[in-house]
Protein backbone atom coordinates (compact mmCIF):
# COMPACT_ATOMS: atom_id res chain seq x y z
CA UNK A 1 0.00 0.00 0.00
CA UNK A 2 1.23 3.49 -0.86
CA UNK A 3 2.74 5.51 1.99
CA UNK A 4 0.63 8.27 3.59
CA UNK A 5 0.04 11.49 1.69
CA UNK A 6 2.87 13.94 2.27
CA UNK A 7 2.83 17.72 2.29
CA UNK A 8 2.60 20.52 4.81
CA UNK A 9 1.29 18.65 7.87
CA UNK A 10 -0.98 21.40 9.15
CA UNK A 11 -2.41 22.19 5.69
CA UNK A 12 -3.21 18.51 5.32
CA UNK A 13 -4.85 18.33 8.74
CA UNK A 14 -6.94 21.45 8.11
CA UNK A 15 -8.11 20.10 4.73
CA UNK A 16 -8.97 16.73 6.28
CA UNK A 17 -10.93 18.49 9.03
CA UNK A 18 -12.89 20.44 6.42
CA UNK A 19 -13.64 17.25 4.51
CA UNK A 20 -15.14 15.84 7.69
CA UNK A 21 -17.22 18.93 8.43
CA UNK A 22 -16.87 21.72 5.89
CA UNK A 23 -18.95 24.13 8.02
CA UNK A 24 -17.13 23.45 11.28
CA UNK A 25 -16.17 26.69 13.10
CA UNK A 26 -12.48 27.47 13.01
CA UNK A 27 -12.55 27.42 16.81
CA UNK A 28 -13.63 23.76 16.88
CA UNK A 29 -11.06 22.75 14.24
CA UNK A 30 -8.38 24.66 16.16
CA UNK A 31 -9.30 23.00 19.44
CA UNK A 32 -9.06 19.49 17.97
CA UNK A 33 -5.82 20.23 16.07
CA UNK A 34 -4.20 21.93 19.05
CA UNK A 35 -3.57 25.29 17.37
CA UNK A 36 -5.10 28.77 17.63
CA UNK A 37 -8.23 29.96 15.84
CA UNK A 38 -6.11 32.56 14.03
CA UNK A 39 -3.75 29.86 12.75
CA UNK A 40 -6.63 27.88 11.23
CA UNK A 41 -8.10 31.05 9.70
CA UNK A 42 -4.71 31.98 8.19
CA UNK A 43 -4.23 28.50 6.75
CA UNK A 44 -7.75 28.58 5.31
CA UNK A 45 -7.07 31.89 3.56
CA UNK A 46 -3.72 30.66 2.25
CA UNK A 47 -5.25 27.42 0.95
CA UNK A 48 -7.90 29.46 -0.87
CA UNK A 49 -5.19 31.55 -2.52
CA UNK A 50 -2.62 28.83 -3.24
CA UNK A 51 -4.55 25.56 -3.51
CA UNK A 52 -7.88 26.73 -4.94
CA UNK A 53 -9.75 25.71 -1.78
CA UNK A 54 -13.50 26.22 -2.09
CA UNK A 55 -16.33 25.12 0.20
CA UNK A 56 -19.64 24.68 -1.63
CA UNK A 57 -23.01 23.02 -1.26
CA UNK A 58 -23.57 20.10 -3.62
CA UNK A 59 -27.00 18.90 -4.70
CA UNK A 60 -27.73 15.19 -4.55
CA UNK A 61 -31.39 15.59 -5.54
CA UNK A 62 -33.31 17.77 -7.93
CA UNK A 63 -36.38 19.80 -7.09
CA UNK A 64 -39.10 17.34 -6.16
CA UNK A 65 -37.33 14.47 -7.91
CA UNK A 66 -34.06 12.56 -8.08
CA UNK A 67 -31.22 13.23 -10.48
CA UNK A 68 -29.95 10.77 -13.02
CA UNK A 69 -26.15 10.86 -12.95
CA UNK A 70 -24.29 10.43 -16.24
CA UNK A 71 -20.68 10.35 -17.35
CA UNK A 72 -20.00 11.76 -20.81
CA UNK A 73 -16.88 11.12 -22.89
CA UNK A 74 -16.89 13.68 -25.69
CA UNK A 75 -14.18 13.24 -28.35
CA UNK A 76 -13.39 16.51 -30.10
CA UNK A 77 -11.22 17.94 -32.80
CA UNK A 78 -8.16 19.39 -31.01
CA UNK A 79 -9.07 22.97 -31.83
CA UNK A 80 -12.52 22.63 -30.23
CA UNK A 81 -11.92 20.68 -27.00
CA UNK A 82 -11.17 23.59 -24.69
CA UNK A 83 -14.12 25.66 -25.88
CA UNK A 84 -16.49 22.70 -25.52
CA UNK A 85 -15.19 21.94 -22.02
CA UNK A 86 -15.62 25.56 -20.99
CA UNK A 87 -19.16 25.66 -22.40
CA UNK A 88 -20.12 22.50 -20.52
CA UNK A 89 -18.54 23.89 -17.34
CA UNK A 90 -20.90 26.87 -17.40
CA UNK A 91 -23.93 24.59 -17.25
CA UNK A 92 -25.41 24.30 -13.74
CA UNK A 93 -26.10 20.58 -14.23
CA UNK A 94 -22.41 19.64 -14.72
CA UNK A 95 -20.27 18.87 -11.68
CA UNK A 96 -16.88 17.63 -12.91
CA UNK A 97 -15.10 18.26 -16.21
CA UNK A 98 -11.58 17.41 -17.34
CA UNK A 99 -9.50 17.20 -20.51
CA UNK A 100 -7.87 13.83 -21.29
CA UNK A 101 -6.48 11.91 -24.29
CA UNK A 102 -3.93 14.53 -25.29
CA UNK A 103 -6.55 17.25 -24.94
CA UNK A 104 -8.98 15.74 -27.47
CA UNK A 105 -11.49 14.19 -25.05
CA UNK A 106 -13.72 16.02 -22.61
CA UNK A 107 -14.82 13.93 -19.65
CA UNK A 108 -17.88 15.31 -17.91
CA UNK A 109 -20.33 14.25 -15.22
CA UNK A 110 -23.81 15.68 -15.55
CA UNK A 111 -26.84 15.52 -13.28
CA UNK A 112 -30.07 15.35 -15.25
CA UNK A 113 -33.53 15.74 -13.79
CA UNK A 114 -35.29 13.45 -16.25
CA UNK A 115 -34.80 11.18 -19.23
CA UNK A 116 -36.22 14.02 -21.37
CA UNK A 117 -33.38 16.26 -20.19
CA UNK A 118 -30.91 13.49 -21.06
CA UNK A 119 -32.41 13.19 -24.55
CA UNK A 120 -32.28 16.96 -25.04
CA UNK A 121 -28.57 17.11 -24.17
CA UNK A 122 -27.34 13.83 -25.65
CA UNK A 123 -29.52 13.61 -28.75
CA UNK A 124 -30.36 17.27 -29.30
CA UNK A 125 -27.70 19.78 -28.27
CA UNK A 126 -24.34 18.02 -28.13
CA UNK A 127 -24.47 16.21 -31.49
CA UNK A 128 -25.07 19.55 -33.24
CA UNK A 129 -22.05 21.19 -31.58
CA UNK A 130 -19.16 21.92 -33.98
CA UNK A 131 -15.88 20.03 -33.47
CA UNK A 132 -17.50 17.11 -31.63
CA UNK A 133 -16.43 13.81 -33.23
CA UNK A 134 -18.04 11.24 -30.94
CA UNK A 135 -20.12 11.10 -27.74
CA UNK A 136 -20.20 8.17 -25.35
CA UNK A 137 -22.70 8.44 -22.50
CA UNK A 138 -22.63 6.14 -19.48
CA UNK A 139 -25.17 6.22 -16.68
CA UNK A 140 -23.59 6.10 -13.22
CA UNK A 141 -25.29 3.27 -11.36
CA UNK A 142 -23.64 2.93 -7.96
CA UNK A 143 -21.02 5.05 -6.23
CA UNK A 144 -18.35 3.03 -4.44
CA UNK A 145 -16.40 6.07 -3.24
CA UNK A 146 -16.56 9.84 -3.54
CA UNK A 147 -19.27 12.38 -2.97
CA UNK A 148 -19.41 13.22 0.76
CA UNK A 149 -16.48 10.86 1.38
CA UNK A 150 -13.42 12.90 0.46
CA UNK A 151 -10.06 11.72 -0.81
CA UNK A 152 -8.27 12.80 2.38
CA UNK A 153 -10.44 10.52 4.53
CA UNK A 154 -7.85 7.86 3.67
CA UNK A 155 -4.79 10.05 4.28
CA UNK A 156 -4.11 9.25 7.92
CA UNK A 157 -3.64 13.00 8.54
CA UNK A 158 -5.88 12.90 11.62
CA UNK A 159 -5.91 10.31 14.39
CA UNK A 160 -9.08 8.25 14.92
CA UNK A 161 -9.79 10.36 18.01
CA UNK A 162 -9.43 13.62 16.06
CA UNK A 163 -11.58 12.25 13.26
CA UNK A 164 -14.31 11.28 15.73
CA UNK A 165 -14.18 14.71 17.37
CA UNK A 166 -14.62 16.49 14.03
CA UNK A 167 -17.24 14.18 12.49
CA UNK A 168 -20.78 15.52 12.98
CA UNK A 169 -23.08 13.05 14.72
CA UNK A 170 -25.43 11.38 12.24
CA UNK A 171 -28.92 12.81 12.24
CA UNK A 172 -31.93 10.56 11.64
CA UNK A 173 -33.10 10.79 8.04
CA UNK A 174 -36.52 12.39 7.66
CA UNK A 175 -39.29 10.27 6.16
CA UNK A 176 -39.86 10.32 2.43
CA UNK A 177 -37.52 10.83 -0.53
CA UNK A 178 -34.56 13.20 -0.53
CA UNK A 179 -35.87 16.31 -2.30
CA UNK A 180 -35.05 19.97 -2.64
CA UNK A 181 -38.31 21.91 -2.55
CA UNK A 182 -39.05 25.32 -4.03
CA UNK A 183 -38.82 26.75 -0.51
CA UNK A 184 -35.31 25.26 -0.17
CA UNK A 185 -33.97 26.76 -3.41
CA UNK A 186 -32.73 30.13 -2.03
CA UNK A 187 -30.90 28.30 0.78
CA UNK A 188 -29.33 25.78 -1.59
CA UNK A 189 -28.32 28.54 -4.03
CA UNK A 190 -26.62 30.47 -1.21
CA UNK A 191 -24.70 27.37 -0.10
CA UNK A 192 -23.69 26.64 -3.69
CA UNK A 193 -22.05 30.08 -3.70
CA UNK A 194 -20.43 29.68 -0.27
CA UNK A 195 -20.76 26.51 1.75
CA UNK A 196 -19.40 28.28 4.84
CA UNK A 197 -21.90 31.15 4.73
CA UNK A 198 -22.90 32.02 8.30
CA UNK A 199 -26.43 31.50 9.55
CA UNK A 200 -27.10 35.27 9.57
CA UNK A 201 -25.89 35.41 5.95
CA UNK A 202 -28.15 32.49 5.03
CA UNK A 203 -31.01 34.17 6.87
CA UNK A 204 -30.59 37.30 4.75
CA UNK A 205 -30.36 35.24 1.54
CA UNK A 206 -33.54 33.29 2.25
CA UNK A 207 -35.76 35.61 4.28
CA UNK A 208 -36.24 32.82 6.81
CA UNK A 209 -35.55 33.04 10.50
CA UNK A 210 -32.20 31.68 11.68
CA UNK A 211 -33.92 28.78 13.41
CA UNK A 212 -35.76 27.92 10.17
CA UNK A 213 -32.49 28.06 8.22
CA UNK A 214 -30.92 25.64 10.68
CA UNK A 215 -33.88 23.25 10.43
CA UNK A 216 -33.97 23.35 6.64
CA UNK A 217 -30.23 22.77 6.33
CA UNK A 218 -30.30 19.93 8.86
CA UNK A 219 -33.16 18.27 6.95
CA UNK A 220 -31.47 18.61 3.57
CA UNK A 221 -28.22 17.11 4.86
CA UNK A 222 -29.87 14.34 6.90
CA UNK A 223 -32.03 13.28 3.92
CA UNK A 224 -29.03 13.16 1.60
CA UNK A 225 -30.46 15.84 -0.72
CA UNK A 226 -27.46 18.11 -0.11
CA UNK A 227 -23.97 17.96 1.31
CA UNK A 228 -21.27 20.57 1.80
CA UNK A 229 -17.97 19.65 0.18
CA UNK A 230 -14.48 21.02 -0.35
CA UNK A 231 -12.49 21.25 -3.57
CA UNK A 232 -8.76 21.91 -3.78
CA UNK A 233 -5.76 21.21 -5.99
CA UNK A 234 -4.11 17.96 -4.92
CA UNK A 235 -0.87 19.26 -6.46
CA UNK A 236 -0.53 21.47 -3.38
CA UNK A 237 0.06 18.24 -1.44
CA UNK A 238 2.55 16.85 -3.97
CA UNK A 239 0.00 14.72 -5.88
CA UNK A 240 0.23 16.18 -9.38
CA UNK A 241 -0.78 13.18 -11.49
CA UNK A 242 -4.59 12.67 -11.57
CA UNK A 243 -5.83 10.06 -14.04
CA UNK A 244 -9.04 8.48 -15.25
CA UNK A 245 -9.48 4.72 -15.24
CA UNK A 246 -12.14 2.82 -17.16
CA UNK A 247 -12.14 -0.70 -15.72
CA UNK A 248 -13.88 -3.80 -17.00
CA UNK A 249 -14.59 -6.25 -14.20
CA UNK A 250 -16.16 -9.66 -14.57
CA UNK A 251 -19.90 -9.23 -13.86
CA UNK A 252 -19.74 -11.48 -10.82
CA UNK A 253 -16.80 -9.46 -9.45
CA UNK A 254 -18.19 -5.98 -10.13
CA UNK A 255 -19.12 -5.15 -6.55
CA UNK A 256 -16.06 -6.83 -5.08
CA UNK A 257 -13.70 -4.90 -7.36
CA UNK A 258 -15.49 -1.59 -6.77
CA UNK A 259 -15.43 -2.07 -3.01
CA UNK A 260 -11.72 -2.92 -3.12
CA UNK A 261 -10.96 0.22 -5.14
CA UNK A 262 -12.85 2.33 -2.61
CA UNK A 263 -10.31 1.35 0.05
CA UNK A 264 -7.27 2.41 -2.01
CA UNK A 265 -5.63 5.65 -0.90
CA UNK A 266 -5.09 6.68 -4.52
CA UNK A 267 -8.78 6.44 -5.45
CA UNK A 268 -10.69 9.73 -5.10
CA UNK A 269 -13.82 8.48 -6.89
CA UNK A 270 -15.17 5.16 -8.13
CA UNK A 271 -18.56 4.24 -9.57
CA UNK A 272 -20.25 1.43 -11.46
CA UNK A 273 -21.41 2.50 -14.92
CA UNK A 274 -23.20 1.29 -17.99
CA UNK A 275 -21.19 0.74 -21.16
CA UNK A 276 -18.29 -1.44 -22.37
CA UNK A 277 -16.37 -0.85 -19.13
CA UNK A 278 -18.36 -1.12 -15.93
CA UNK A 279 -16.31 0.92 -13.44
CA UNK A 280 -14.95 4.44 -13.73
CA UNK A 281 -12.40 5.72 -11.24
CA UNK A 282 -10.38 8.88 -10.62
CA UNK A 283 -6.92 8.02 -9.28
CA UNK A 284 -4.56 10.61 -7.81
CA UNK A 285 -0.85 9.79 -7.71
CA UNK A 286 2.34 11.77 -7.18
CA UNK A 287 3.89 11.09 -10.58
CA UNK A 288 3.99 8.63 -13.48
CA UNK A 289 6.15 6.17 -11.52
CA UNK A 290 3.61 6.03 -8.73
CA UNK A 291 0.81 5.63 -11.29
CA UNK A 292 2.66 2.76 -12.98
CA UNK A 293 3.06 0.97 -9.66
CA UNK A 294 -0.63 1.37 -8.96
CA UNK A 295 -1.57 -0.07 -12.36
CA UNK A 296 0.90 -2.96 -12.28
CA UNK A 297 0.95 -3.92 -8.62
CA UNK A 298 -2.54 -3.08 -7.42
CA UNK A 299 -4.85 -3.39 -10.42
CA UNK A 300 -2.68 -6.07 -12.01
CA UNK A 301 -3.15 -8.25 -8.96
CA UNK A 302 -6.83 -7.53 -8.27
CA UNK A 303 -8.97 -10.59 -8.94
CA UNK A 304 -11.86 -9.94 -11.31
CA UNK A 305 -10.25 -7.11 -13.28
CA UNK A 306 -10.30 -8.03 -16.98
CA UNK A 307 -9.30 -4.79 -18.74
CA UNK A 308 -8.13 -1.29 -17.81
CA UNK A 309 -8.12 1.83 -19.98
CA UNK A 310 -6.11 4.63 -18.39
CA UNK A 311 -5.62 8.25 -19.38
CA UNK A 312 -3.93 11.15 -17.58
CA UNK A 313 -6.11 14.09 -16.70
CA UNK A 314 -4.38 16.97 -18.46
CA UNK A 315 -6.47 19.76 -17.00
CA UNK A 316 -9.35 20.00 -14.60
CA UNK A 317 -11.81 22.52 -16.01
CA UNK A 318 -14.45 22.12 -13.31
CA UNK A 319 -14.53 20.22 -10.04
CA UNK A 320 -17.43 21.49 -7.95
CA UNK A 321 -17.27 25.10 -9.06
CA UNK A 322 -16.30 26.70 -12.34
CA UNK A 323 -13.56 29.30 -12.59
CA UNK A 324 -12.64 30.27 -16.16
CA UNK A 325 -9.21 29.04 -17.22
CA UNK A 326 -6.53 31.69 -17.55
CA UNK A 327 -3.88 30.25 -19.86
Amino acid sequence: MESPIRGDALDLRVLHALELDARAPFSRIASVLGVSDQTVARRFRRLRAEAGLRVVGVRCAASEDSFEHWLLRVRCAPEGATAIAEALAKRPDTSWIGLTSGGTEVTCTVNLRSRDDADDLLIGKLPRTPHIVDIRAHQLLHRFYGGPAGWLHKSGALTPEETAALTPPPAPAPPGPAVITAEDEPLVAALERDGRATYPELQRATGLSESSVRRHLARLVASGALYVDVEFDSGHLGYRNPSMLYITAAPGALHTVGTALARDREVAYASATTGPSNIVAVVITRDSTHFYRYLSDRLGGLAGVEHVESMPLLRRVKQLTYRPFRG
